[in-house]
């Protein structure tokens, strides 16, 4: 076990460090600096312009620029944000903090209505109720993220039921810590239903289908022969062998909401690191957006060895291949 999530975590590591590399790498070739506005400013001059790309070393070279970073960042030190003179990692740890917390509840209720509802449909696929998950969740899947996001915002414009917009109220330092939280809840609320309704078709489709093939089996066959009540036989007996092709799409799924939050995060105006990361992007400031990718690479990363491990306890078969 040691062995097995310690190969996992090296590859892991090689992998975030060739995003650095090629992150890097990707900023450097397109054009453009964060100081290169100021350069068309006639009231600016260009020695200004040099003194302040040679502070921040954006006059070296991309191998050197490179270098100091990583050492840096070893130590844990993500560098200096250009845009707002902070450190880096001040501004993202706060708000990886929310882009966790709006992950991990869309994820959960994406699972807990996928693992039913495709049940329930591949139970009865030839039936009128598996067409009707069929249809349904291809009606979903041609729904973009951001449709599904700016129609739940014209839904609450227009109900007043939830509010728009953030994370929090803007009185909320003055509410008791049970007011905090449904202010807290409130707005998560639609971000995390429009991440969820996003995935689920997917889920569907795939619980549904890992489903049918182990209700085939001769084992299912065989437990239905004995008597054993339809709901027991899908619980007890199918789910359990259908669960290797789910576990590993925990760990996809994981991966996939992340990159779908931060699109809803800059729609939605959550306060993750979706909006962060586009900010810098736009005004080039490099250090962020490199940070930013390596901490959604991280995440994902971590979701995968997590799908892993999950297998790994699930299923005999592979800890009797790594043993």
């Amino acid at each position: 076990m040691g062995s097995y999530v310690l190969n996992r975590a090296l590859h892991g590591v090689l992998l975030t460090f060739a995003v650095s590399v090629f992150t890097f790498a990707l900023l450097d070739l397109a054009p453009g600096t964060y100081f290169g506005e100021l350069k068309t400013n006639p009231s600016i001059s260009p020695e200004t312009v040099s003194i302040l790309e040679k502070r921040y070393g954006l006059d070296q070279a991309l191998p050197v620029r490179y270098e100091r970073w990583i050492r840096a960042a070893v130590r844990g030190d993500l560098g200096l944000s250009l845009a707002y003179n902070a450190p880096v990692l001040s501004l993202l740890l706060p708000r990886a903090k929310n882009t966790v917390i709006l992950t991990g509840l869309a994820t959960l209720l994406a699972w807990m209505v996928a693992i039913p509802l495709g049940i329930w449909s591949s139970a009865g696929r030839n039936s009128w109720r598996g067409h009707m998950a069929e249809t349904a969740t291809a009606g979903l899947m041609v729904i973009p993220e951001m449709l599904l996001a700016l129609a739940c915002l014209w839904i609450a414009v227009h109900t007043h039921v939830l509010p728009i917009g953030g994370m929090i109220s803007a009185r909320f330092a003055e509410f008791n810590w049970w007011r905090k939280i449904e202010d807290l809840a409130s707005h998560l609320v639609i971000p995390v239903v429009v991440l969820a309704i996003g995935m689920l078709p997917v889920l569907v489709r795939h619980v549904r289908s890992s489903m049918a093939e182990v209700l085939g089996s001769p084992v299912i066959r065989a437990a239905r022969a004995h008597g054993i009540p339809s709901r027991w036989v899908l619980l007890r007996y199918a789910l359990p062998a259908a669960a290797n092709p789910l576990i590993s799409l925990f760990g996809f799924s994981l991966a996939g909401l992340l990159s779908a939050s931060m699109l809803v995060e800059v729609v939605m105006g959550w306060p993750g690191v979706g909006p962060l990361l586009l900010e810098a992007i736009l005004t080039r400031d490099v250090y962020v957006v490199v940070s930013a990718v390596m901490l959604s690479s991280v995440l994902v990363i971590f979701a995968n060895l997590l799908a892993d491990l999950l297998l790994y306890a699930a299923d005999p078969r592979i800890r009797s291949g790594l043993s």
